[in-house]
């Protein structure tokens, strides 16, 4: 419950209660009466002792007509003075009356349009002024109130302690006071509720009558919402601390203003350590300058919030001097005038070497599926060599043997001829088939001529197989594409066109070899019908991702651009020969 300050009576905001300390205006008059009486009072006094002067000689027969005419004379005088003197004083009350009445109008104009409750009780504590806002905070009519006791607008437990605090405050003498400072008011409703109110408390000394004015205001709404902030700042501190991500706030001097227990568990230093310490605390040395620059650029740039370290790894310092990564975002804010900057972070101590080891891992993955494509590789151009220079020699030696046997066969014999002719028509097939084989495992023109001429190769054997017109463009610099880079292009290159012979409905085909010192490209483009590369793969279909998986393992990679109606334009892209993947 928050105890609100009690305001002096004095405060602008009240209106200072009715009879205290008031200046009676002088009457508008020039001359006062009070101001006459030093005149004309020492010249009736004179004129009056010369009259009774006059009267006593007369008395004593001293020229007594004369003595009488002096006495009247001089009697008459003083009188018009006097009597004018009297109806000044008369004319003077009258008009300091008048303004009397006009200052307690004014007064009671004042106390009545007042937003604040105004009660006055007299040294019985019975009520003899009851203002409409008081009516409205206590919902008593003005009439049932006045002449009762103040007790009954206050809860029955605090009746005690208000009548001595009151009993109290009269004998200090003191004018005004603040009442409930060191704890939280109540009054009482005319229904029976209970309310908070923030009071303030005077006396004055009316007709010889001590009287005691109280100004109050009803503060439910305020306690309320300072008791709604409270919850709403238990709830916030519960949220912080029960938060799995450090927080921690800074002011415009990177000093920590906010440390909740997420970062004392993060770097190993207490809440009260690390309230009013430098940022810099938690931040590598070497961090330090770089960290300050970006926190004041962040500041003057206007953003709410960012994630910091977006192109980096942003390292922490633990209180034991340890070193750790962390993943962390930065926001700001304006309070108070004061600019505070929050950021939330977490120790990614385990994600850094968990994707160590998986980057670790996929390097290893790489170097061993590359390693068993070149095996593979390898094997393919054993096995065709072997194919080519062995099998196809013994192949085309029986061709010639053949040959030699049916020249020189009788001319009789047609069986044994014929027998022959088939015999050399079955070796010529199985030489081109021989042939065939060998060069879809491995074409020997890759490994003796290189890239350039084996995708020329491959390009015309596409048109004379499929009817489809291609193009190939070389670039300079293709003589010498050692492996695994030149047969990774061959066989996407040889994949591709595979792929347009079975489904593409091309009419036309450009290949391009293309090479820019930071790595090598092979673009494949042709007119088909094409297909969404978002739809799913079909099964048993591994032709696209056999181009990426080839990509991946020299640290390349393939994009794909195709839609309905538009072509297919393949684009694989691979790191120069000897660049890190």
């Amino acid at each position: 419950m928050v105890n609100p300050e009690a305001k002096s009576v004095n405060d602008d905001s009240r209106p200072a209660p009715p009879g205290e300390d008031f200046q009676l205006p002088s009457p508008a008059t020039p001359f006062p009466a009070e101001r006459l009486i030093v005149f004309l009072g020492p010249v009736i006094v004179a004129a009056a002792l010369t009259a009774l002067a006059a009267a006593g000689a007369a008395i004593v027969g001293f020229h007594r007509e004369e003595m009488l005419i002096v006495a009247a004379g001089i009697g008459c005088a003083a009188v018009l003075p006097a009597m004018f003197l009297l109806y000044r004083q008369v004319a003077d009350r009258r008009a300091l009356h008048r303004e009397l009445r006009d200052v307690q109008a004014r007064v009671g104009g004042i106390v009545e349009s007042a937003m604040d409750a105004i009660i006055t009780v007299n040294e019985e504590q019975r009520i003899v002024q009851f203002n409409a806002s008081a009516e409205r905070v206590f919902r008593w009519p003005r009439a049932a109130m006045i002449g009762q006791r103040l007790d009954t607008l206050i809860p029955e437990r605090f009746r005690p302690a208000h009548g001595g605090h009151v009993e109290r405050f009269g004998l200090t003498k003191t004018t005004p006071r603040g009442m409930g400072a060191q704890m939280v008011l109540y009054g009482l409703r005319s229904d029976g509720t209970e309310f908070p109110i923030e009071a303030s408390i005077s006396q004055h000394s009316e007709s010889g009558t001590r009287l005691f004015t109280v100004i109050l205001r009803d503060v439910t709404e305020r306690v309320r919402g300072a008791d709604l902030l409270a919850h709403s700042e238990a709830r916030l501190r519960g949220i912080l601390n029960s938060a799995m991500d450090a927080i921690i706030t800074v002011d415009e001097n990177q000093h920590i203003v906010l440390f909740n227990k997420a970062a004392e568990e993060v770097f190993g230093c207490a809440r009260e350590e690390a309230i009013g310490a430098p940022l810099g605390w938690f931040i590598p040395e070497r961090f330090r300058h770089e960290h300050g620059e970006h926190l004041r650029r962040f500041g003057h740039a206007g953003t709410s919030s960012r994630r910091m370290g977006m192109m980096r790894i942003v390292m922490g310092l633990r209180r034991n001097g340890e070193e750790f990564p962390i993943d962390a975002s930065i926001s700001q804010v304006m309070e108070g005038g004061q600019r505070l900057f929050t950021v939330i972070l977490r120790d990614v101590t385990e994600r850094a070497r968990n994707e160590a080891a998986l980057r670790q891992s996929r390097d290893e993955i790489r170097a061993i599926g590359l390693a068993a494509q070149s095996l593979r590789e390898q094997e393919k151009s054993r096995v065709a060599r072997e194919l080519h220079d062995e099998l196809g020699q013994a192949l085309t030696a029986l061709k010639i043997d053949l040959g030699w046997l049916k020249e020189n066969a009788g001319a009789s014999d047609l069986l044994i001829r014929e027998k022959l002719s088939g015999m050399q028509f079955l070796v010529d097939g199985t030489v081109a088939a021989t042939r065939r084989i060998s060069s879809d495992l491995r074409p020997l023109v890759l490994d003796d001529l290189g890239l350039a001429a084996a995708a020329d190769w491959l390009v015309q054997n596409f048109t004379q197989r499929t009817g489809t017109p291609c193009e190939l463009a070389v670039a300079r610099g293709f003589d010498h594409v050692p492996d695994p880079h030149a047969t990774t292009l061959f066989r996407a290159l040889q994949e591709s066109l595979t792929n347009i012979a079975k489904h593409a409905q091309a009419s036309h085909v450009e290949v391009t070899l293309a090479r820019d010192g930071e790595g090598i490209t092979l673009l494949v483009r042709d007119d088909g019908k094409g297909f969404l590369p978002a739809d799913p793969r079909k099964p048993n279909s591994f032709g696209l991702l056999g181009l990426r998986e080839r990509a991946y393992l020299l640290g390349g990679e393939v994009s794909i651009d195709s839609a309905p109606g538009r072509g297919t334009i393949i684009d694989m892209r691979l790191p120069e020969p000897g660049a890190d993947p």
